[in-house]
This record gives structure tokens, sequence and C-alpha cells, in this order.
């Protein structure tokens, strides 16, 4: 099973190669407007994802977005690669079935809430949103949709590993499957070429000590913003709270519990404004 499961990875479609090419254009200073707009509307999906979301109250626009041009003039920057990569990212949840969640949405939904709450945590942590953190945050749970039909076919294994043997989940996946989603979402990201922090931030989002001294922070920013959006209700399925908490993601930051209150109300409000956004899986 195991085998099967690495060699389907060669099969996964690429991640739109438009995306990886507009996030190298806009972090050039000397791009012109003109060409991100032939950029984007070589991609008629994504074109189409881009004018929905960003008329989204979560993005904040004062003018009616009509033409791509509008998008990029009106959102600037980091709103624009934001929208972009879950444009991108999006088209890859409606093909998930079964497994982790009854829905797609749900997978989705809490996707893009990992996403919403690790920039909520960055402009506390780190005084600024990031765009490598909102990718690996949204792309997290990437390997559940591929690893999904091979969770449903073992599900009983699993959770009788974690009901009764005091496994987490992640620990009964690679038991019974041979891999867990955060190896297999790493795989993903390897395959997609995406740069090594995001890759990271995907295949240690459960396990951020696992990287031992190296110091990257996206890892734990996105298990926290994970642990958060399980915590008050949006989780990615039937593993649920099955996980290790680690404590020290907190002592990290230097975080209180007050701050996870505040940060998990301005969530809150983030994640309504965002409907048009949840809504396009």
């Amino acid at each position: 099973m195991l085998e099967k499961i690495i060699q389907s990875v060669d099969s996964i479609p690429a991640f739109p190669l438009v995306v990886h090419k507009i996030m190298l254009l806009i972090t050039r200073e000397d791009y012109v407007v003109t060409d991100l707009v032939k950029l984007i509307e070589y991609d008629q999906s994504i074109t189409a994802n881009i004018l929905k979301m960003s008329n989204s109250a979560y993005f904040g626009s004062r003018h009616k977005i009509k033409t791509i041009h509008d998008a990029v003039v009106y959102l600037g920057q980091q709103n624009l690669i934001h929208i972009v990569q879950t444009a991108g990212a999006s088209r890859f949840y409606r093909k998930v079935s079964g497994g982790y969640v009854s829905h797609a949405h749900d997978l989705w939904k809490h996707s893009v809430a990992v996403a919403i709450m690790s920039q909520v945590l960055a402009q506390k942590v780190l005084q600024r949103v990031d765009p490598t953190l909102y990718a690996a945050a949204l792309l997290h749970d990437i390997g559940k949709v591929f690893l999904g039909e091979y969770v449903r076919d073992s599900l009983p294994k699993i959770e009788e590993l974690v009901e009764q043997n005091g496994y987490s989940f992640l620990e009964g996946e690679k038991e019974i499957l041979g891999i867990d989603h955060a190896e297999l979402g790493g795989m993903i990201a390897l395959h997609w070429n995406f740069p090594e922090e995001t890759r990271e931030g995907i295949a240690y989002h459960h396990q951020p000590r696992s990287l031992g001294s190296k110091e990257s922070l996206i890892p734990w920013l996105v298990y926290l913003s994970d642990q958060l959006c399980m915590m008050v209700g949006v989780d990615g399925g039937v593993d649920g709270l099955a996980y290790r908490g680690l404590e020290e993601s907190l002592t990290r930051f230097n975080l209180r519990g007050k701050d996870l209150e505040k940060s998990i109300i301005t969530f809150h409000d983030l994640l309504l404004e965002a409907e048009d956004v949840l809504n396009i899986v």
C-alpha cells in the first residue's frame, strides 16, 4: 500500500504554473501591471476565482472589482498574493471524496481557516503578514486530499489504535498505511517545486519539533494555527483533536491565554467575511 501511495504522487497534476509565474513576477519591484493582468488571464479558472474572491469582505476592497486590472490596482500586493495562492489551491480540494471528511467543502473550510488564523498570529508574532506562511497553512492538509481513499478503507484500524492504544491519529496513519498525511503533503509540495520553507510548514505541521535545532517559525505557526482552528470547532475531519499537544508552541512565541483569546475573536470576524473564499469549493 505504501508503495502505491508514494507512486501516486507522480501522477498528481502540477500546481498551476501560472501561479508560480505570478508569484515570481509580483516580487519584482519593476513589474508592469499589464504584464501581470495578461499572466493571470491566461488561466480562466484562476481568473474567475480571483474575481469572485476579490469582492469578498475579507480582502476589504472599497471598490467593486469587475476586471483583473481592477483587482491588481485596488487590492494591493499582499492581498493579491493571497488570492492567487488560494485560487490555485482551490482546484485540488474539489476532488476530495470520503476518508477524512464527508464533503470537500469541509476540508477546504478548515484549510482556509488555518490560513486566516496563521495571518492573525503572524501579525501578533512577526508584526506582518507572511505569504510563505499563508501558502503553507492553506495547503497544510493537502496530503489528506490524496490519502483520503486509503484512510477510508483503513479507518476502523486507525481509530482502534487511537481509541484503545493511545495513538495520535498521525501515528495511527503511519502504523497502518506506512505514511501519514503530513509526510505525504511534504512529498506533494516537493513534487510541485515549492520553496523549502513552504514544504517544511506542510510536512511538519503536526511535529514541528522534529526539525530539531533548525530555526524555522513557519511549521510552528502552522501547527498552532491548526490546533486553534480545531479547538474552536473548524476541524479537518474524522481525526479531530486526536493529536499530541506541544506546550512549547506558546512559550516559543511568548503567547498567553489572553493573546489566544484575542486572536480567536479576530479570526472569527475574518472567517465570517471570507464567505466568497469558502464558497469557491
